[in-house]
């Protein structure tokens, strides 16, 4: 395995370079309105604190614990919902696939492709993403060894694309609980990848609530300071302005009102880490 760090750069930022890219967004595009409210209010937040900024939120979760769970606005409005807060807010964008097919429609509008965790394996998943040419944020498995993700760069490489991003997002421990192990950015930046950090997936709890998972916020900011005193090149993290309302990931979002703080308290420990 080659361990030189691959360059990912999306327009004139290089995600690995030094600085700190922050993806945010609702967990499903459950409207056009509400794209715009939160991609509007995080990137202000990040350009006065010099971050970069990527809306995320998902067109289709599919993942859903149950099957009667809203799941979004699915392909082609969600892709073109993912084009207007792109070209209004002047901001890139990531979302996520979970089939080989969504892949080369996905790459036409998002700058970042998403694998989710479940999916981190699947050899054609990965090989259409990487064929796009777009950067790939993908999700370390809960039951994977950070070591094993090897494979998965692998994989994104022989298909010609070394532009990918290795997210963590939680070990699974135990029912309905994740833990995170702060070694696995370490050992997954020696992979040759600039590493990512998921702080709201890493407290849901799943399955929880029975027919939904649930989770904690409260233990976000801690992850995520923990993570930025350890070295990331980005922090994942599902805002919303009611998250007790949203349609998907509620228990685990970071209220939008309280975001200038929780990224000025991981900001400080980044930059007190580089220097």
């Amino acid at each position: 395995m080659k361990n030189s760090r691959a360059e990912c750069r999306i327009n004139d930022f290089i995600i690995g370079g030094g600085g700190f890219a922050l993806m945010a967004g609702p967990c499903s595009l459950e409207s056009l309105e509400l794209g715009m409210t939160v991609a509007e209010t995080v990137r202000d937040l990040c350009a006065e604190r010099g971050i970069f900024y990527i809306f995320k939120a998902s067109f289709d979760k599919a993942n859903r614990t149950s099957i009667s769970s809203r799941r979004g606005p699915g392909l082609k409005k969600g892709l073109e919902w993912l084009a207007e807060i792109k070209e209004k807010m002047n901001v890139p964008v990531m979302t996520d696939i979970h089939e080989q097919w969504q892949a080369e429609e996905v790459g036409k509008t998002a700058d970042i492709i998403q694998i989710p965790a479940f999916l981190c394996r699947q050899t054609d998943l990965l090989t259409a993403a990487a064929g796009t040419g777009r950067v790939l944020n993908v999700k370390k498995a809960q039951f994977l060894a950070p070591e094993d993700m090897a494979h998965v760069v692998g994989k994104c490489r022989e298909a010609g694309n070394g532009r990918v991003l290795l997210c963590e997002r939680g070990t699974t421990m135990g029912y309905h609980q994740l833990v995170v192990d702060m070694r696995s950015l370490v050992t997954m930046r020696a992979l040759g990848c600039p590493v990512v950090f998921d702080a709201t997936h890493s407290v849901q709890n799943p399955g929880a609530l029975g027919g939904a998972s649930g989770g904690d916020r409260s233990m976000a900011l801690p992850l995520a300071r923990a993570a930025a005193a350890v070295g990331i090149d980005a922090l994942f993290v599902e805002t919303h302005p009611e998250p007790d309302s949203a349609e998907s990931d509620g228990p685990n979002m970071i209220p939008l009102s309280g975001m200038g703080d929780f990224l000025d308290q991981v900001l400080a420990i980044h930059k007190a880490r580089i220097g």
